[in-house]
């Protein structure tokens, strides 16, 4: 099985992909994570890549197919992947398709966390850590048992990351937005998008996938 699974930040894919991975043996395929394993492994691809980097432009949709159809090679018959973060344009739209035909495979699912602004907003700006054993806190949803010191470790320093406020939260839906518009109404028109709640508890997000999924 072959999946897409969308998301802005903070919707909860990352950790929906990874019990996929877990739970069904699938393939998480991150275009960046494949990018820096390849140009670390010095392969022909991730040399073309650090190639174009170096000179300070974008990798082209060329390399990113290649790299593609380079992890899908590797993977076994029976393996399903999980495309995160690709295809971001409807010519990427088309590559996928090429070469997932080329590999005898087709896509199965395009799934699309669906989210509210204001309540993401709410979710990620309220997030702090505890600085000592990394424990995660909320502002409104999980507050230390005594005020000021972490359940776990007893420690008083916490953080949260610079990034986790409104500004850059609702820049990155916009980006979001702006990225899976020209490609959702392919996958539409074909009949295997689905939207789950992404709003919702974590393993009622899992349970409405595997729904989606079956078996």
């Amino acid at each position: 099985m072959n999946i897409i699974l969308l998301g802005p930040p903070g919707a909860g894919k990352g950790t929906q992909a990874q019990r996929l991975v877990e739970q069904r043996g699938m393939r998480q395929l991150s275009t960046g994570d494949m990018l820096r394993a390849a140009v670390k492994a010095g392969t022909p691809t991730g040399l073309k890549a650090k190639a174009v980097m170096e000179r300070g432009e974008l990798v082209s949709d060329e390399i990113v197919s290649a790299l593609i159809g380079d992890e899908l090679d590797a993977m076994g018959a029976g393996e399903g992947a999980i495309f995160d973060g690709y295809p971001r344009t409807a010519a990427q739209a088309t590559a996928l398709d090429t070469i997932l035909t080329q590999r005898g495979r087709s896509l199965d699912h395009v799934i699309e966390l669906d989210v509210d602004e204001d309540q993401l907003v709410e979710r990620i700006t309220g997030r702090f850590t505890c600085a000592n054993c990394g424990k995660g806190y909320h502002d409104r949803f999980e507050q230390p048992r005594q005020p000021g010191i972490c359940d776990k470790c007893g420690s008083t320093e916490f953080k949260r990351r610079p990034d986790d406020n409104e500004q850059t939260v609702r820049t990155r839906m916009a980006e979001y937005r702006a990225k899976t518009a020209p490609i959702l109404p392919i996958y539409e028109a074909r009949g295997i998008v689905t939207r789950v709640n992404g709003m919702a508890d974590i393993d009622d997000v899992t349970r409405a996938i595997e729904t989606v999924l079956g078996g």
